[in-house]
């Protein structure tokens, strides 16, 4: 099987070329050799490469930012998908790609199943939605991976931002009135190649499925949590003591859902796998650093 993936640089992208090599012939690709914000660029690779199947791992993430430049976002978030939708749609190809609890207010305090009405707080929320609506506007083979808090071993993510804030901190504000569930690249990667691997037998049931991390924390308790696990599993670490703050103790130019559990039902009845929970993947990834 030839695959396309794109975003081989980010956290979820390189945890894929490992787990997608064992099914296929993996072309990876990222920035500048293609650019998601040009849709012609996006197209030529797609008839350049002629894939059985495109895994879109590339976004813009930067939330605040995306702010001050809708346009970019938008293009990168919403209107690539939708290109690398038609191209598989045209070479009758599977494409898998990855949305954002983002997409919700967080007004919900249940955990969201994926028909559940969208309502985006900010920019990379619209942006991240229309992505999915494009894709399934298309008519392609797809699946859409909804997640949550994406964290993991290398890149730029909370866990790292906490561990290297350590160094230099006694205490630490972190936000305490926002529920969500962080989920490891590690994780994403391990279950999309698992997935995967269920289609040539189950073909593809195409939509939206919540994949994230079972359980459910706040930031102050993800951090709490990084902290005790650094300390018990790295010589000479001190962990900062965490003080639990308001969201609005914390301004920030988008606004942000204050809960984002997301339902694992759909993907359990079509995949036949459970998600970890968080504590279990914050634990693979915390051995998976190199040495302090």
């Amino acid at each position: 099987m030839r695959i396309l993936l794109i975003g081989t640089s980010g956290q979820v992208g390189h945890e894929l070329q490992r787990t997608l090599a064992p099914l296929g012939e993996v072309r990876g690709c990222d920035y500048p050799e293609v650019d998601l914000a040009d849709a012609g660029a996006v197209s030529a690779l797609c008839r350049k490469v002629r894939p059985e199947l495109i895994v879109n791992a590339a976004a813009y993430t930067a939330v605040d930012k995306a702010e001050s430049e809708p346009a970019v976002a938008m293009a990168v978030n919403g209107t690539a998908p939708g290109v690398l939708a038609g191209e598989a749609k045209r070479l009758d190809a599977v494409l898998v790609h990855y949305s954002t609890e983002y997409v919700f207010d967080g007004a919900k305090r249940s955990p969201y199943l994926e028909g559940d009405a969208a309502a985006p707080l900010n920019v990379y929320g619209r942006s991240k939605l229309a992505g999915d609506l494009a894709i399934a506007a298309s008519g392609c083979k797809h699946l859409i991976f909804r997640t949550t808090w994406v964290y993991g071993p290398r890149g730029r993510n909370f866990m790292l931002t906490m561990l290297s804030l350590a160094a230099g901190r006694d205490k630490l504000r972190v936000v305490a009135d926002q529920r969500g569930a962080p989920t490891s690249s590690l994780f994403l990667a391990d279950a999309t190649a698992r997935a995967i691997r269920s289609i040539p037998d189950k073909g593809v049931a195409s939509g939206i499925y919540n994949l994230s991390a079972a359980g459910e924390t706040t930031w102050a308790g993800f951090a709490s949590a990084i902290f005790e696990r650094a300390a018990a599993s790295r010589p000479g670490f001190r962990s900062p003591r965490v003080i639990p703050i308001a969201t609005s103790e914390y301004p920030t130019p988008a606004r942000r859902p204050a809960y984002s559990v997301l339902s694992h039902r759909k993907i359990g009845a079509a995949f036949g796998f459970a998600p970890t929970r968080w504590e279990d993947q914050l634990d693979d990834c915390i051995r998976r650093l190199p040495p302090a």
